[in-house]
């Protein structure tokens, strides 16, 4: 079979590898499309710290299960599956209380462990949801970038009443909107980017009012409209926004923070007990597979309006270098293995 192999930072080969046998509790699938993420472009920079070399990358794929290990039941055999890449160990005090993405021996497909950028790929049978019929191939891949929002919103729970602020319309932030509106109905969702392109996206997801802060603070344009927003979600992951997100959030706001930056982030303390605001984080996802494929069932969100576009896996690079380059016109670039 062949293998998309990042050997070391910035070499990326199609490596011939033998195809796996499913250990034990694991089933192999055959991979029919893989959605590319900002962490594949960043271990194949050398810019993820979790990555170790050689890797097969790829932690968004979906696929048929054609072979199981033992202890699991053949009849799993042709069931089509999206395959959740957190892999826990269910007994240390995270998973304990439902965080197994930040489980004491966390283990991510794609990143610890050989993920689905390959023609076959052994995953835990757990972590293979199966996909009902009425949801196409090109959505099930879809399922784990909304399993990102799923986590956000679940930390953040919405209400109708709700005025949300979205800073970054980059695939994570498109997918929080779509869950904001689609889902629960938050009654007024804002969008802030550097990129027209992008806010046109935001408004296709469902985005009540999107603004360029390229030129203006974001600040100034909610003062100027009386806004302030009860929950701010940071998407953009930059370390200034946690100050200005608790500078423009009401009292009671909640504020979800997204990014990996190792640069500190300088806050005032009293503007967060002043106003008793709730910080959260999110990684990853928490048991929101189920979750995600309800939404799709119900038709509460549209995979459609983010995948712009699709490669053969044999062009990965060219797919890689278009994602990392042209933040115009592309959003999420999927891989196909057929």
């Amino acid at each position: 079979m062949k293998s998309v192999v990042i050997q070391q930072p910035n070499a990326l080969v199609l490596e011939e590898r033998s195809v796996p046998a499913p250990a034990a509790g694991e089933v192999r699938v055959k991979v029919k499309f893989a959605g590319i993420c900002g962490s594949d472009s960043h271990i194949y920079r050398g810019h993820n710290p979790f990555a170790k070399y050689p890797r097969v990358i790829g932690h968004e794929f979906f696929g048929v299960i054609d072979a199981v290990g033992e202890g699991v039941d053949p009849s799993r055999i042709g069931q089509r599956v999206s395959v959740d890449p957190v892999i826990s160990c269910g007994h240390c005090y995270q998973c304990s209380v439902g965080k197994p993405n930040v489980c004491a021996s966390l283990v991510v497909l794609g990143v610890h462990r050989d993920g689905g950028f390959s023609e076959y790929a052994a995953v835990p049978a757990k972590n293979a949801w199966v996909i009902p019929d009425a949801i196409s191939d090109k959505h099930a891949v879809m399922v784990e970038p909304f399993t990102i929002a799923a986590n956000v919103t679940g930390q953040a729970k919405p209400t109708e009443q709700d005025i949300a602020l979205v800073y970054g319309a980059g695939p994570m932030g498109l997918v929080t909107v779509q869950a904001l509106k689609g889902v629960y109905n938050v009654k007024q969702v804002i969008v802030v980017d550097r990129i027209d392109e992008r806010l046109a996206m935001a408004e296709r997801s469902g985005a009540d009012w999107v603004f360029n802060n390229a030129g203006q603070s974001v600040q100034s344009v909610l003062d100027e409209k009386g806004v302030k927003p009860t929950l701010i979600i940071d998407a953009a992951c930059h370390p200034s926004i946690l100050q200005e997100a608790i500078t423009l959030a009401a009292p009671a706001a909640r504020i979800v923070l997204m990014g990996f930056s190792s640069e500190p982030s300088q806050i005032i303390q009293q503007g967060i007990t002043g106003k008793e605001l709730s910080i959260f984080s999110s990684r990853l996802n928490a048991n929101k597979f189920p979750v995600v494929i309800e939404w799709l069932e119900k038709g509460l969100i549209d995979p459609d309006k983010l995948v712009t576009h699709t490669f053969d896996y044999h062009h990965v690079t060219d797919a890689l270098e278009l994602f990392e380059k042209d933040q115009r016109q592309c959003c999420k670039v999927l891989l196909t293995f057929d």
